[in-house]
């Protein structure tokens, strides 16, 4: 077993295992009869999330570990010192810790609300920072000795700060954690970070994604067997900002495959990597130029430039039906800079669809911004809507799973287009 700390087996403390990542990474651990500290914060069903604590303790047992569920919100210091104080009681040390509890608002400055700024500091950064703190006394004690957080490598390109700043702040304080602690603590505890390379497909990214999106997804087992490598290696394997798929290349799995939703469906690619090659490149040539992304060819303009829009529209306006209106239930408005730019909208909600120049006569719920050159090469499904977004090229205001909505109808789309 992966687990030399005597017969009762490894003792691993993570946050946020009630569901998703955190609870692979659990189950995969249970496997090999591991103690598992469920610290999270759901004791009642969530309507729209599925799994608590409990429901998790049960899996893992059937799984072949044991289990101590405990309620955890991060934020709260005392309720991370009792759960600790109960696994060491229960179990009579901790092993592993993984900060895997997070919460997420994509959003930019002024559209983030400061109750979510706060959340979101005090859950990624300041939970991490905590939980570590309080579990450090006892890792310290440990042969295995490990943190692990769920948190992407720091990468300062601007990219990533300009359409969701707080949450990246958030985010990047607990790879900051792991930076200092991993110095701190050289020699007595491993303190590693990973990431996938790709969206994971969990009930969190359901909400993110809309409906639709895992096809763009992995499984959590990827980060599960990533996790389980990690925490295969020697203390001295410390201070790494891992990608899941790097280090399961590293163990020699060569099939992906097995990891993908629908395998051969292109996947998304995770925020704050920039190793998709030809898709954000920065300018070497002068300093602190902001990235762009690379367009595959870039086309001349047509000289009647007038019309293309319209043209879209139309053809959009034809492929409508009730059925998508149904499935759909959002106004869009578009507001297109440059040569045929104005504000348009497409309607979404009311029955058949409709589609127009001018404001709405509902108010929209969603507002997209770009160029019009751009507008047409998401239509034409030249450029996905998600990397426009992420490289600022498409500004969205309002309901951003609706915006990810309308994604998977450009797909559908696409073909007509």
């Amino acid at each position: 077993a992966l687990y030399n700390t005597g017969p009762s087996g490894c003792t691993v403390f993570i946050t946020g295992a009630s569901r998703g990542i955190g609870k692979a990474i659990a189950l995969k651990a249970a496997k090999d009869g591991a103690n598992i500290v469920i610290a999270a914060k759901t004791a009642q069903a969530h309507p729209k999330l599925p799994g608590t604590i409990y429901t998790a303790a049960e899996e893992i047992k059937a799984a072949g570990g044991k289990a101590l569920p405990c309620i955890v919100d991060v934020r709260d210091e005392e309720q991370i010192s009792s759960a600790v104080e109960k696994a060491v009681e229960k179990f009579g040390g901790i092993d592993i810790l993984v900060n895997n509890a997070s919460a997420i608002s994509l959003t930019n400055t002024l559209e983030t609300p400061t109750k979510k700024v706060d959340l979101m500091m005090n859950v990624n950064t300041r939970g991490t920072y905590l939980t570590s703190k309080a579990c450090i006394p006892y890792l310290k004690k440990s042969k295995v000795a490990h943190i692990l957080n769920l948190s992407p490598p720091l990468n300062l390109n601007p990219l990533w700060f300009k359409q969701h700043c707080a949450y990246t702040i958030a985010k990047y304080g607990m790879s900051m954690c792991v930076l200092g602690m991993a110095e701190e603590f050289k020699g007595e505890i491993a303190v590693n970070a990973l990431w996938p390379r790709t969206a994971i497909h969990t009930a969190a990214m359901d909400m993110l994604g809309g409906s639709g999106v895992e096809s763009q997804c992995r499984k959590v087992d990827i980060m599960a067997d990533a996790a389980y490598c990690i925490f295969k290696k020697p203390k001295s394997f410390t201070g790494n900002f891992i990608i899941d798929e790097n280090i399961l290349k590293e163990e020699g799995i060569k099939n992906f495959d097995v990891y993908a939703i629908t395998p051969g469906h292109p996947l998304l690619p995770d925020f704050f990597l920039d190793e998709q090659p030809a898709m954000v490149t920065k300018k070497a040539d002068s300093y602190g130029a902001v990235p762009e992304l690379k367009e595959e060819k870039t086309q001349p303009p047509p000289k009647a430039r007038s019309g293309a829009v319209e043209e879209t529209f139309r053809i959009v306006k034809d492929s409508l039906s009730d059925d998508i209106v149904k499935a759909t239930q959002a106004v869009y408005q578009f507001e297109l800079s440059g040569e045929d730019g104005g504000t348009w909208f497409l309607d979404l909600k009311s029955k058949g669809g409709n589609i127009g120049y001018g404001e709405p006569s509902d108010q929209a719920d969603v507002v997209m911004s770009m160029s019009t050159d751009d507008f047409v090469k998401m239509f034409s499904g030249k450029l996905k809507p998600t990397m426009a977004f992420m490289s600022g090229k498409l500004k969205i205001k309002g309901n951003m799973a609706l915006a990810i909505k309308l994604e998977k109808l450009m797909n559908q789309m696409n073909s007509k287009l």
